[in-house]
Formats: C-alpha cells, sequence, structure tokens
C-alpha cells in the first residue's frame, strides 16, 4: 500500500508508554521518507513521526480539519508537536488553525519551496512562471498524483488544454538516484515539456526540524 492511501505512524515505542519528552511531527505522506531521513541521520531518536495521506493534497480545503483532528487525538502523549506541512493550497487556512491550536507548522508556500529553500524560491520568481514541478515522491506517484486525477490517462488530448502554459518541468531531486531522474524525464516528455533536473537535498527541511 502507497504512503498516499494510508496514514503512516512511525514511532520507537507504544503509544501508552511514550514518555511527555517525546515530540511529534505530524506530517504529509509525501514527506514520509524525508524526515525518516533525516531522523536517521540526526539520530533524533526523541521524534515519533504520523503522516496524514498525501492525497489529501488532491482536496486541499481537507487538509486543516484533518491536521486539526491528528492534533487534539495526539496532543496527551507529547511534549510538542510540529506540523511538517506548509501552507499547500489552503489558501492561510492551515496556518490560522495551527495558531489556534497552539502548534508551529513548517514556513513556505509550499513543498516546492522549502525544498529549494523558501527564500531561493521567491527570489526566482517571474523567471519560473512557466515550470511546473516535481519532488522525488511526485516522480514515484506522477501517475497517481498527476496523470490520472488531471484525466490524461483517459482523454491525453487534454495534455496541450492544460499544460500549453507550462515550458519546462523542473525536478527538485532530493536525493541522487539515476531512476528517479529517467522517470522525471520521462514525465517531462509525456508532458510536451522541456527538462530540467535541479538538485535540492532537503532543503529547508533540516533546519525546520532542528528548531524543535
Amino acid at each position: 500500500m502507497d504512503l498516499d492511501d494510508r496514514s503512516l505512524t512511525e514511532t520507537g515505542i507504544d503509544a501508552p508508554e511514550r514518555p511527555q519528552g517525546r515530540v511529534l511531527i505530524l506530517a504529509c505522506g509525501a514527506l514520509a521518507r524525508e524526515i525518516l531521513a533525516l531522523r536517521r541521520l540526526n539520530g533524533w531518536d526523541h521524534m515519533d513521526l504520523q503522516c496524514l495521506p498525501a492525497k489529501l493534497h488532491l482536496w486541499p480545503d481537507r487538509i486543516p480539519d484533518a491536521v486539526e483532528a491528528a492534533v487534539v487525538e495526539a496532543r496527551p502523549r507529547y511534549r510538542a508537536i510540529f506540523v511538517a506541512y506548509a501552507d499547500c493550497g489552503t489558501g492561510g487556512l492551515l496556518q490560522a488553525r495551527c495558531d489556534a491550536l497552539g502548534v508551529e507548522m513548517i514556513a513556505g508556500p509550499h513543498c516546492y519551496s522549502f525544498f529549494d529553500g523558501n527564500e531561493t524560491f521567491a527570489a526566482r520568481g517571474d523567471a519560473e512562471m512557466t515550470a511546473f514541478y516535481l519532488t522525488d515522491f511526485l516522480v514515484r506517484q506522477f501517475d497517481a498524483f498527476v496523470w490520472k486525477p488531471m484525466g490524461l490517462d483517459r482523454h491525453p488530448e487534454l495534455r496541450d488544454m492544460v499544460f500549453g502554459n507550462y515550458e519546462r518541468l523542473v525536478y527538485l531531486a532530493q536525493t541522487e538516484d539515476p531512476a528517479l531522474d529517467r522517470l522525471a524525464e520521462d514525465a517531462a516528455d509525456r508532458l510536451g515539456l522541456a527538462y530540467e533536473r535541479r538538485f535540492t537535498g532537503y532543503g529547508d527541511l533540516p533546519a525546520a526540524l532542528r528548531a524543535i
């Protein structure tokens, strides 16, 4: 079962025994690999990870309610909860909900921005207006999150209408993986876009988690 089809919890000990000093990272399922990798690399054993289904991004208006329900359910067991979502298309509603709940969330409009580095991404400005972005997760899940939801599997003739104003696909790569590079280039070909690969690593994500 893919991360986009279920919520995921990664913990070091059973829930009833978690000490109050533990921290919960409540994240989008699209960030699970990256957060688990950072936790291993940095020895952040005090952090638990719970992921909500990545498919919530197909309905951004549902994200604030899903985050609030998870925070309310988990709060008695944790010293702190950090929301590893950016705005993600909620139009400021997720930030308002997190403020009301008293929990912090990662800064930025979306994961493309904080992987690239929020300041760097903002500085690109108009130069990137015709770019369509993919991350490692979206390269792996291209059919499930791009091709099929946009109906291109059933109506490929819609491609030029949907992507006609884009000029290039920019793959923001978190890892050095030739297999993912090939998949990303194939996605660009399928969309009729020029291809650019930009290695970002984890961008602003490590600093955000380290600050907790």
